[in-house]
């Protein structure tokens, strides 16, 4: 992608989302990812890249950048099954007793 840094003749402008002399923006992608990872709308991503950050950064975009998970999403979705899956279950119940006027905790299994 080409970036094109407006020149002004006191060096006040300051880019929002890639900063002067860089070429990456993979953290605000990752920051990204990592929001729609937990389940979030590219909406509600976008308005907290905004609050967050300070610039805008549209619907479209932050769908572009999560459409780049969409062969990783599928290969995972279609690997193979193990067969047998084992699961613990633990319960347990946690309670006080008064003895003799001192609480105590008592755990029970």
């Amino acid at each position: 992608m080409n970036i094109d840094v407006p020149q002004d003749r006191d060096s006040s402008f300051e880019p929002k989302i890639v900063p002067k002399r860089k070429k990456d923006i993979s953290a605000i992608e990752e920051k990204i990812i990592s929001l729609y990872a937990k389940g979030m709308t590219t909406g509600q991503i976008s308005d907290i890249i905004e609050d967050i950050y300070g610039f805008e950064v549209s619907e479209s975009l932050v769908s572009d950048i999560t459409d780049k998970l969409l062969p990783r999403i599928e290969e995972w979705q279609n690997r193979p099954l193990s067969s047998i899956y084992p699961i613990v279950f633990i319960d347990a119940v946690h309670f006080s007793v008064r003895t003799n006027g001192i609480a105590e905790k008592w755990q029970h299994t």
